[in-house]
């Protein structure tokens, strides 16, 4: 049996180089909300909503890669299990707490659109699920999408019903002016725009996002119970399947989610429905064909791998930097850069994270957050000790 888990470390690599990529394209998908904060009050569009750069990030980013990035989570949590035995429910829940603790923070502080308390809260339930079986999970996990597409279906046949609805609701210019004037104006204005809309909007992610991320949580801890990322040769013949389903398939419902997307009403929660099923199919494409790259150049697996064993510190790196180029704790860029300059930010961002990361850990064992997480979970004052 061919394993990718490291010995010394028991860490399986190929999925720290799947999450250092993940983290990429969540900073693409997250940083439009840094550099346009307006869209933070509810204006009802996505970030960067128009020209070229928003039709890429819709169909190939949007809703993709934190579906990855769940999934990883849920297979984190089967490695867990593993290493934990019969301390995995204490362990877990002092870790669950420690990510909603860091989660509120890093809400108030830097970024509106925090997970982290969401993936907290989650996390106790796929802990009271720890025993399911794993066709179970998935089975579970199929049911949570399909009710989802079918509630976004009848909500478009309900849309049908009330021509009114298809209207959108006109922008509020001067809530916008007021979120990027507060962001811009200074470190004190930065955080009362926060403490005024992170609360709404994190309610807007649990319920948007929750059900998704719990299905995917099941699937990836399905797949760890499996060893399946441990166990390439069981799906390697399934590859040429999976890359054709994800592209061939895939990808044009990703176009018509970008489509439906710039209309309002039934159409647009048509295409929340299928994005819900279809995202997952590019998602895996994506997944594997990174998979097959690092197979072939182990150079590209060892540039992303720190990222992704650092992977907290490194989400929360990525608003920290983001707030110092586009808010008032830094140089107030908000509102300033075309969407192409915003993707050359998250470029540099992206770019700095992976070389710190692999600076830091040649001297430690964890990221900085990961070190702190760990030492509340395991209840241990001992430091990291350099490798």
């Amino acid at each position: 049996m061919t394993q990718a888990m490291a010995p010394a470390s028991g860490r399986v690599h190929e999925i720290d180089a799947v999450r250092g990529f993940a983290l990429g394209g969540i900073l693409i998908a997250n940083i439009g909300f840094f550099a346009d904060p307006g869209y933070g009050v509810g204006l009802g569009t996505m970030p960067i909503s128009e020209g070229p750069v928003a039709l890429v990030i819709s169909t190939l980013v949007l809703t993709k890669f934190y579906v990855i990035f769940s999934f990883l989570f849920g297979y984190s949590f089967a490695l867990q299990m593993r290493a934990w035995g019969e301390k995995v429910r204490a362990r877990m829940l002092r870790r669950c707490l420690a990510l909603f603790v860091l989660g509120v923070a890093h809400g108030f502080l830097l970024w509106i659109g925090d997970i982290l308390t969401l993936y907290a809260t989650l996390g106790l339930l796929l802990l009271a699920m720890r025993t399911i079986r794993p066709r179970t999970a998935v089975k579970i996990g199929c049911w949570i999408i399909g009710v989802m597409s079918v509630i976004w279906l009848l909500l478009a046949g309900l849309t049908l019903l009330d021509p009114a609805g298809a209207v959108p609701p006109a922008a509020d210019a001067a809530a916008a002016a007021r979120a990027e004037a507060l962001v811009t104006g200074g470190p004190l204005d930065f955080l009362r725009f926060q403490a005024e809309t992170y609360p709404m909007l994190a309610a807007l992610v649990w319920v948007g996002q929750g059900p998704m991320a719990m299905a995917l949580f099941l699937f990836g801890l399905a797949a760890g119970m499996s060893r399946l990322l441990e166990e390439r040769e069981r799906w390697a013949r399934l590859v040429p399947r999976i890359l054709w389903l994800g592209y061939g398939i895939g990808l044009p419902a990703a176009v018509f989610f970008t489509w439906s997307s710039q209309t309002y009403g039934a159409m647009q929660l048509v295409g929340l429905a299928v994005n819900n099923v279809t995202s997952l199919l590019l998602s895996a494409a994506y997944v594997v064909t990174l998979l097959e790259l690092v197979k072939r150049v182990p150079a590209v697996g060892g540039a992303l791998a720190p990222a992704g064993r650092a992977a907290a510190s490194n989400y929360i790196g990525q608003s920290v930097l983001a707030c110092l180029v586009f808010t008032g704790y830094g140089l107030a860029l908000a509102g300033e850069l075309e969407p192409i300059a915003v993707m050359g930010v998250a470029a540099v961002i992206y770019a700095i994270l992976l070389t710190l990361s692999a600076w830091w850990l040649r001297h430690h064992r964890q990221g900085p957050v990961e070190w702190g997480l760990r030492r509340f979970t395991l209840l241990s004052a001992s430091p990291p000790r350099p490798r």
